[in-house]
């Protein structure tokens, strides 16, 4: 039955458009259109094709004897239909032909579809026969899915024939037809016959290996001898060799590696005399001898070596393989005498004492080579499991890729991914240029694209063609190797100089989006990437996809959480004259973290300075470390003592805990948190801590003494224990006060008593600016891949000296408030502010009023000259004034409010002893320090 094809219109004009560099249709097949950018590319010509013929022709090769009766078969049961069958071998040269239909055969004539004709993609253009072995894989043509105009009168179903053992592509079977006898069965026919040629191939390799071991049997006939025992043949623990009773036991562990032991021999197709070491102390001789058949198979048989019928007990280490020299020359005489001679000579003396002898393999070099390889990539596939994935980051695993495969398998590889993959996106377009993450190579000079490169792969390179199909393709290096790299030739020369002649292009394949490409390259000295290579390629490949995809999942949660950390830490240090300040911020290798540190200007000149540390990583720690922050900041805002601002902070922890675990869910809520919060006085030169879970800050004086200041141990936040304890020490101008988390002294390589030694060694430089600290700390004690992030704070302490602070005493008597008026005015005067007198006097004067109606003593007035006029008016009452807007018809309670118009900022701090009320007023610019 004829098949209903596309519309063979739409597809002849999107032939044309794409001939002419106009947009194709969607009715184009991804595959087709793949081919065509590759004809294209080699400068084929739709209108004119030479089809190259060859002589050189093996007409008794292996495949045509197993392909003979098949495609007899085959024509037969296509009798009748207007189909031939071609058999091809790897070059796409047409090596046999059946067509029963006379007038098919005279139009297949004219098109040289014969035999000698070479049907190359590079020659013919996209055709049944070139593109099946270029994709290596099935592929039906139609019509005028040709490239070329003479061949779109066939529709052609080629199918690839690989060897069953090396996975080579051997040849291929296709099946052609003019365009309206194509029928879509035609393609599950060919793969069905393409099957059984495989079938029949590997038939011919074990038929030629039984071959070679009825030649060993007859061979040890005709010498007088038994045949050998066969070593697979004892069950495991069963006693080997005649006589072996209560000897030692050769078991299943034991086979193993002189199975193993002997593919290495049969594949280095020598005669050799082996010592194979075994478990606990043991040996056996393995001895391997040529062998060749009647027919003129030649293979290698493998014998192991037991004296006295039972393995003896290694005395000395393995010897080398030796070359072993048969003294007769018949190839099937294997047990003729042998001849003594020294160990460094050709010939060696099989042991007098030998009784028995175990068959253990016969076969052909080309076969145990091909074992040899398959465990080799076996083993290579096993470390690829261990070594790609080590870390979560995208770079680090791309270059973990490129060392498994160099060079066992390739001479260079080569990653590139999108800049999306890097920054943690998924990509969405993997056309475009991509960035080169990773080159790995056996030797210098490859002249391949660099790392850090953008690289824009073309339409008809192998890595444009598996990233539009998002399958790997194989390619050999064209003629022309400007095809690979069109848009630099001039590389593209030194490349092939170099001797690259191969390529494999694999996409990096997770969750069914391609991340990426990957390319594998190799020299002249080694052969040709074949099947399993490719197979290899991709499974490697596919282990990366996967770690690439984990590494750039991780990167995303790692910069979003980042970025949300970064927001919520302060992006600069606040105006402020009682500290110079430097800090650092560094999230962990593994996640970011819920480190945090603040400065916090404060009335009266003060300045908090806070680290904190939220338990846990992640965005749930970043959100967290973000609430506590700005609590602290609006408990500070508050004046508290430093002792109830860590009270408050456990509340609230305490709370966040049930709010995030209502119902005690073990590790449902926020672990816990630590802090440290200090304030320092420039007037009084003093610093008031205290601290809840935290590590101890250090102190370096100016004289460079470095101390860590006892200050009391507090719970952790959010375990409502106890108040918290405070300390308060003394500060001098220059003093240095170092807050940290633990991430900078705690790491699981090094004891803490050891980085607090280093600690102390960094801070002997009490001339170091912060900045400098900061670096000094983290290049000293950071280790290379932290596993905690690290907040770090320096401050440099400063004072206000006595021109910048005026202070009196005032008795409890209304009179007296004319008096500091006067003194204020006077001071102001003094300090060149003459034009804040007027706001400053009608403050001071509410002020003290108040404090002389309201409160009691003692009562005291202090001005502080700093980024602004701060004054101070000081009480012995606990009670906070509260401003309010006084009605028209009341005669008092305007006071503080007209203060609080005058003042850039005002507020009410508690004492020990009482209460400061105190106004802020920015300064004139002449005045400003």
């Amino acid at each position: 039955m004829t098949a209903g094809w596309n519309d063979t219109d739409a597809l002849t004009e999107d032939c044309e458009r794409f001939l002419t560099g106009g947009p194709v249709g969607a009715g184009v097949r991804t595959s087709v259109l793949t081919s065509w950018q590759r004809c294209q590319s080699l400068g084929i010509r739709a209108d004119q094709v030479d089809i190259p013929y060859h002589q050189d022709l093996d007409l008794e090769s292996d495949l045509i004897r197993a392909a003979g009766p098949v495609i007899d078969q085959l024509n037969s049961a296509l009798y009748g239909m207007p189909m031939g069958v071609l058999l091809c071998d790897e070059q796409a040269r047409i090596i046999d032909r059946r067509v029963d239909d006379p007038s098919l055969n005279r139009v297949l004539d004219a098109r040289g579809l014969a035999p000698g004709f070479g049907y190359a993609e590079q020659f013919a253009g996209t055709n049944g026969i070139g593109t099946a072995l270029v994709d290596r894989r099935p592929v039906l043509i139609h019509g005028r899915e040709h490239f070329v105009d003479a061949l779109r009168i066939f529709s052609c179903a080629g199918i690839p024939i690989r060897d069953p053992l090396s996975g080579q592509s051997r040849g291929l079977l296709d099946l052609t037809c003019l365009c309206e006898d194509a029928d879509p069965a035609m393609l599950a026919l060919a793969r069905e016959a393409a099957r059984s040629i495989e079938r029949r191939l590997l038939d011919q390799s074990t038929e030629r290996e039984r071959a070679l071991l009825r030649t060993f049997f007859q061979a040890h006939r005709a010498a007088g001898g038994a045949p050998p025992a066969s070593l697979l043949r004892p069950e495991e623990g069963e006693p080997v060799g005649p006589g072996a009773s209560g000897g030692d036991l050769l078991n299943r562990h034991d086979r193993l590696i002189l199975q193993e032991k002997a593919a290495e021999l049969i594949s280095s197709g020598h005669a050799a005399i082996v010592e194979v070491p075994l478990p606990h102390g043991r040996a056996a001789t393995l001895l391997s001898r040529p062998v060749t058949s009647s027919s003129g198979e030649t293979g290698v048989a493998v014998e192991a070596v037991l004296p006295g019928g039972a393995l003896r007990r290694l005395a000395t280490t393995a010897r080398p393989v030796l070359p072993y020299k048969n003294v007769t020359p018949s190839p099937i005489t294997l047990s003729p005498p042998y001849t003594t001679a020294s160990p460094d000579r050709s010939a060696l003396t099989e042991p007098p004492s030998v009784t028995d002898k175990w068959l253990i393999a016969v076969g052909e070099p080309g076969v145990g080579r091909l074992a040899l390889l398959a465990r080799q990539r076996l083993e290579l596939l096993t470390e690829a499991g261990i070594r790609i994935g080590t870390t979560l980051d995208v770079t680090r695993t791309a270059e973990e890729l490129t060392e498994v495969a160099i060079p066992r398998l390739a001479d260079f590889v080569t990653v590139d991914l999108p800049d999306a993959v890097l920054r943690g996106e998924e990509p969405t377009n993997v056309s475009g240029a991509m960035r080169r993450v990773a080159l790995g190579a056996v030797s210098e000079g490859s002249h391949l694209y660099p790392v850090g490169d953008l690289v824009t792969f073309v339409p008809a390179t192998p890595q444009a063609r598996c990233l539009a199909t998002g399958q790997s393709v194989l390619s050999p290096l064209p003629a022309l190797a400007s095809t690979w790299l069109p848009e630099d030739p001039a590389r593209a020369e030194k490349v092939r100089a170099r001797g690259i002649h191969s390529a494999i292009a694999v996409p990096l394949l997770a969750r069914g989006v391609v991340l990426g490409v990957a390319s594998f390259y190799r020299l002249e000295h080694q052969g040709p990437f074949e099947e399993d290579d490719l197979s290899l390629a991709e499974e490697l490949a596919g282990r990366a996809a996967v770690c690439i995809d984990n590494a750039r999942r991780f990167t995303l949660e790692r910069t979003t959480a980042l970025t949300l950390q970064r927001s919520l830490l302060p992006h600069g240090l606040p105006e402020q004259t009682a500290v110079e300040a430097a800090h650092r911020y560094l999230p962990a290798q593994a996640g970011v973290g819920g480190d945090w540190f603040d400065i916090i200007p404060l009335s009266g000149a003060r300045v908090a300075l806070v680290v904190g540390d939220v338990v846990g990583h992640g965005l749930h720690a970043s959100a967290t470390m973000g609430r506590l922050r700005t609590a602290v900041q609006n408990f500070s805002d508050l004046d508290l003592p430093v002792d109830e601002v860590l009270a408050h902070l456990d509340d609230l922890v305490g709370r966040l805990d049930l709010d995030e675990d209502p119902d005690g869910a073990a590790g449902a809520g926020i672990i816990g948190a630590t802090c440290l919060y200090a304030v320092y006085d420039p007037v009084s030169q003093r610093c008031t801590m205290a601290r809840a879970g935290h590590p101890a800050p250090a102190l370096v004086l100016p004289d460079g003494t470095v101390e860590l200041p006892e200050v009391p141990a507090g719970p952790p936040l959010g375990l409502g224990c106890a108040p918290f304890e405070t300390v308060d020490i003394a500060m001098p101008e220059g003093s240095q006060l170092i807050l940290y988390t633990d991430g900078l002294i705690e790491h699981r390589d090094r004891d803490i008593d050891v980085a607090i030694d280093q600690l102390r060694c960094v801070l002997t430089h009490p001339d170091r600016p912060p900045e400098e600290t900061c670096d000094a700390l983290l290049g000293a004690l950071l280790p290379a891949q932290p596993s905690d992030d690290v907040a770090l704070l320096v401050a440099r302490t400063r004072a206000l000296n006595a021109q910048q602070v005026a202070q009196w005493d005032v008795p409890a008597d209304p009179a007296a408030v004319s008096g500091i008026r006067t003194a204020v005015t006077r001071q102001l005067a003094d300090w060149d502010m003459e034009e804040l007198t007027f706001s400053t006097e009608l403050m001071i004067s509410e002020l003290v009023t108040n404090a002389i109606r309201y409160a009691g003593a003692p009562i005291q007035v202090r001005l502080l000259r700093d980024r602004t006029l701060i004054c101070e008016v000081s009480d012995g009452s606990c009670t906070s004034p509260r401003l309010r807007r006084a009605a028209t018809t009341d005669e008092g309670g305007r006071g503080l409010f007209l203060v609080a118009q005058l003042a850039q900022r005002w507020g009410t701090r508690h004492t020990a002893d009482g209460k400061v009320i105190w106004t802020e007023q920015p300064l004139s610019s002449f005045a400003a320090l």
